[in-house]
């Protein structure tokens, strides 16, 4: 495994990806769940979510900690939240046994996730789109306003972004 090293930059903001297991579809169906974690780590650590999308087996978001040092701990507390909490129902198809004394742990999250250092506007930029676009790439929705599981409809308030952003033509070819 390569030795992988955080980047832990006062000031900066992080690009997050945190995924369920098997990519277990369980995260809108638990959706108040999952508010609950972020109200529990908020707790605990001071940071703001800058921009968020919650899909059916992974979420996105854009935070900047007041300690980043913190980042992992908030990762770890939204995780440990919600699989504390979620209902057997929801993963009792995933339950595997360890091998010391055949005891048995509910996998809701992967080990890993994704992380990356947002470095200056243009990057927080790029990210934050990436965020509030997701729903269409994954084809869950048309537009990106239609999607009820994200920030996207807060920034279109506040007049960061057109309501039909995210609204392209489908004939158009982006590769």
């Amino acid at each position: 495994m390569p030795n992988y090293r955080r980047v832990f930059a006062e000031g900066y903001s992080y690009f997050l990806t945190l995924v369920t297991y098997r990519r277990n579809p369980i995260l809108i169906e638990n959706i108040e769940l999952l508010r609950l974690s972020f109200a529990y780590s908020k707790n605990k650590f001071d940071y703001t979510i800058d921009a968020i999308v919650v899909l059916p087996e992974h979420f996105h978001m854009v935070i900047t900690p007041s300690n980043a040092q913190e980042y992992p701990k908030i990762v770890q507390n939204i995780k440990y939240y919600f699989s504390k909490h979620c209902d057997s129902r929801y993963y009792e198809h995933l339950i595997q046994s360890t091998s010391r004394n055949n005891e048995r742990y509910k996998p809701i999250w992967q080990k890993r996730y994704y992380e990356h250092t947002i470095r200056n506007e243009k990057d927080f930029k790029i990210y934050f789109d990436y965020v509030h676009y997701n729903p269409v790439k994954h084809h869950l929705v048309t537009r990106a306003n239609d999607w009820e599981f994200s920030s996207f409809g807060r920034y279109v308030e506040q007049g960061c972004y057109e309501i039909d952003w995210g609204d392209f033509d489908e004939s158009i070819d982006f590769e």
